[in-house]
């Protein structure tokens, strides 16, 4: 099956208040964290990534993907299209907080083919990678990269999705937090 990305053009980043069903999308890699009072499942996908935290009956579920990807309105508490940087951080029931940045940086051929190497070149242990095969345009496809940081309180989870037929990173940076 080839797996390459959609147009880095199409991207939204949502948040949800409820879990989203596993088979809305094509997943690539999946890890799982479980750390002191939560539990978060980290994937992958043909788009960007999905991260389901759950913690003490809450379930944030954080989505990087195509704005052409049919997702449900239902409890959606943040949609943003994937341009520019963007913060925000929302208080949720129990004492809970979920805080995040994302940036989409487009950059010079040269530049983006220097990072996508050091990214590869440079994997920590810890972290997950899938390599997407080129769409043809390009001899090199693009890639995912995701960095998991957990503490008893907190789930630091950093992405970085290269776009090769745009020169385009998309870098995120999401924590999860407990009181």
């Amino acid at each position: 099956m080839l797996s390459v990305r959609p147009k880095v053009a199409e991207l939204v980043f949502q948040l949800y208040g409820r879990p989203l069903h596993p088979e809305l999308f094509e997943v690539h890699n999946t890890r799982t964290v479980s750390r002191g009072d939560y539990e978060a499942q980290v994937q992958i996908t043909s788009a960007g990534h999905v991260v389901t935290w759950r913690c003490q009956g809450l379930t944030l579920t954080e989505v990087a993907t195509s704005a052409h990807h049919p997702l449900p309105e239902k409890r959606r508490l943040l949609s943003y299209r994937l341009l520019g940087e963007r913060s925000d951080r929302l208080e949720c029931r129990g004492g809970a907080a979920y805080e995040v940045r994302f940036e989409l940086e487009r950059v010079d051929p040269e530049i983006f083919h220097n990072y996508q190497r050091e990214l590869f070149d440079n994997i920590e242990t810890e972290g997950m990678l899938f390599r997407f095969d080129s769409s043809g345009r390009m001899a090199m496809g693009a890639m995912s990269y995701i960095s998991l940081q957990s503490r008893a309180r907190t789930l630091q989870v950093r992405a970085f999705h290269t776009f090769p037929d745009d020169y385009a990173i998309v870098k995120t940076q999401s924590l999860f937090e407990i009181p």
